[in-house]
């Protein structure tokens, strides 16, 4: 039977479900196979580029991966058990130096998406058992808890025992955690854990499960957390237990981060983006920092440079306040204002920035049009971007090259292992 596949990688009004052998003809965007079937595309999850397999196409514009008939050379053997039905990771079956680049041109292809041609660094890689802080789901069931990560493009939860990605403590708490939160999920919906290993345990979040806990279930939960040894437990936003202030320590500041706050993906990501922004801003006496969040980049800055550090989430930024004022005249730290404010709805203004020699901005994966657009305006000597998201960064930074910026070096951090996700690093000079 012929297959019409839809020229928007969709399926037309005919879809056939007969089995197909075809070429793999390149890597996609999401790290699946891509190959040509009468003229469109077709993506064929966990197969890479010339290999010879046999699929069965679905509704999806997307086909099953039937059978790897003439295998890549390129292509290794998983390190989790899990892999092909965990949708947490796309790519551990890709030999390493291949992955690398493979990451590293999709950062040149979005940048080249908006006309932007520069010569991009290698990869740096946050390694294996990285992650501290990870977002899990679970559900309940008539045998106890599934708790894990959702499958490829599905609601359904794939149970894990064990997670390469994340550090040994979360690691080993797998085991656990669904007992501990157990009695506060429903067999009707999906609850979700966001788990960060801080210096005094585990701080988990969980948002999704039964709402507003009473007396006797409180109790019942905080008593689970206190068993397991968490630092703190937090259900919608409400601390249920906390045995110990989670703790973590940026740049030699000890912060205690408010439940649910962002933090860098891995420590030794974070190290590598706070060492090249503190490169790109060189010896600025005035730094502006953007998104400041809880401190990633402020008190790095902070140590040679005067400080504005600007966040939108209130206790985020109390948090970096307190632990600055309580910390910051016996680590020699130049002074900081903090400035609590929404830059997506009021960035700061380019009259703002006259006596600024840089500023770091470090937005959401949507960006930060808005405030770009004030930067594209200013003189600021120096911007550094960085960015979770290569395409959004690739538009904003369209923006300030328009204003009369120049980009000069852009560097990938992966942070997101065997995943499509990209953090980079870009540095912009005003000419």
């Amino acid at each position: 039977m012929r297959v019409f596949l839809h020229k928007d990688f969709t399926m037309q009004d005919t879809v056939s479900t007969d089995e197909l052998d075809i070429t793999i003809d390149t890597l996609g965007h999401l790290g699946d196979g891509v190959a040509d079937v009468d003229g469109a595309q077709i993506f064929v999850p966990l197969a890479l580029a010339g290999e010879r397999v046999r699929v069965r196409p679905n509704a999806e514009g997307k086909a099953d991966l039937l059978k790897i008939l003439e295998p890549s050379a390129l292509r290794v053997k998983p390190p989790c058990k899990h892999f092909g039905q965990c949708g947490g990771c796309a790519l551990q079956h890709v030999e390493a130096n291949a992955y690398a680049e493979w990451k590293r041109l999709q950062v040149i292809a979005a940048l080249s998406a908006r006309g932007l041609d520069i010569e991009v660094d290698p990869l740096i890689s946050a390694g294996s058992h990285s992650r501290r802080r990870a977002t899990f789901a679970a559900t309940r069931t008539k045998k106890g808890v599934t708790l894990g990560y959702y499958a490829r493009a599905s609601h359904n939860i794939v149970a894990v025992s064990e997670c390469p990605l994340v550090v040994p403590e979360i690691e080993a708490a797998l085991t656990i955690l669904g007992e501990v939160v157990a009695p506060g999920l429903s067999r009707k919906g999906r609850a979700a854990l966001a788990v960060t290993a801080t210096e005094t345990g585990l701080d988990v979040a969980v948002t999704g499960g039964k709402e507003a806990p009473d007396g006797p279930l409180r109790a019942d939960l905080a008593q689970r957390a206190t068993a397991a040894d968490l630092a703190r437990l937090t259900w919608d936003g409400d601390i249920l237990s906390e045995r110990r202030k989670p703790t973590v320590t940026l740049s030699g500041l000890k912060v205690m981060p408010p439940p649910g706050a962002f933090l860098q993906a891995t420590k030794s990501g974070e190290e590598t983006l706070v060492r090249l922004v503190l490169e790109a801003v060189g010896d600025a006496k005035h730094v502006v920092d953007l998104f400041a969040g809880c401190g990633t980049f402020t008190a790095a800055l902070a140590r040679k440079s005067s400080v504005l550090g600007v966040e939108g989430e209130a206790k985020s930024l109390a948090a970096i306040d307190r632990a600055i004022r309580e910390q910051g005249p016996a680590l020699g730290l130049k002074p900081v204002e903090l400035v609590t404010r929404d830059l997506f709805r009021r960035p700061i203004h380019m009259s703002e920035l006259l006596k600024t020699d840089a500023v770091v901005f470090d937005p959401p994966r949507a960006g930060a049009a808005a405030q770009v657009e004030m930067l594209a305006a200013s003189s600021v000597p120096v911007i550094v971007g960085v960015s979770c998201n290569p395409a959004t960064f690739a538009r904003d930074a369209r923006v300030l090259i328009d204003g009369g910026y120049r980009l000069t070096r852009v560097t990938p951090v992966d942070q997101f292992l065997w995943s499509p996700h990209i953090e980079l690093v870009g540095t912009f000079i005003k000419e």
